[in-house]
């Protein structure tokens, strides 16, 4: 059994401004790093034998800071990246609107129809970090490992753990710096945590 520790990045200035920020390299606000502060002072394990981040710096940074007691070089895997938000990005969810009148109605309730105007799908989002996950699987049998990564790419690798169509991403909270653990076994996987995010109280 491989234990996976998918950690949401901390908040950045965009998450504040409620923005899109898709693949846009947006860095950590000050609550951010406090936060990531918070989770490195309660991290849920005790051991830790790997660490892996998205390559933006906002995973990076919360990856860095979160894992510091550990002594991991932390490891940027670019199909970690959140999915890429195209027009969007940028904007808020009125702006969004606006623009493109019941997009985002769209996009939250029928998630694998939709197409981002010069973004990603939610299938290719799956595919990338799919094999990002079973990268590290390979190479980190029967250990401890973090990765730390963003809120649409952590649902979708939630779901595809689960075997979840896409359908459900939207309806797996991620809050900042939330802590979610996966144990990866040979013939099936099982989330044993989810949005935890008890370091922040």
């Amino acid at each position: 059994m491989t234990k996976i520790i998918l950690l949401r990045h901390g908040e950045t200035e965009w998450n504040r401004l409620g923005k899109y920020q898709g693949q846009s390299d947006i860095a950590l606000s000050e609550k951010g790093r406090c936060q990531a502060q918070t989770l490195a002072a309660h991290f849920p394990v005790r051991t830790l034998q790997a660490a892996y981040a998205s390559d933006l710096q906002r995973a990076m940074e919360t990856a860095r800071v979160a894992t510091s007691s550990f002594g991991c070089t932390v490891t940027a895997e670019p199909r970690l990246r959140e999915v890429n938000f195209g027009d969007w990005e940028g904007l808020t969810y009125a702006e969004i609107n606006e623009k493109w009148p019941n997009a985002l109605n769209q996009f939250f309730s029928d998630t694998t129809k939709i197409t981002i105007p010069n973004g990603e799908s939610f299938e290719t989002l799956k595919q990338r970090s799919d094999v990002a996950i079973n990268k590290i699987l390979e190479k980190h049998k029967k250990e401890t490992v973090v990765v730390v990564a963003h809120g649409a790419t952590i649902r979708a690798m939630i779901c595809s753990a689960l075997n979840l169509p896409l359908d459900y991403v939207w309806r797996i909270r991620q809050d900042n710096t939330a802590v979610n653990m996966v144990e990866y076994h040979k013939n099936n996987n099982i989330v044993t945590l989810l949005n935890d995010i008890h370091h922040l109280n």
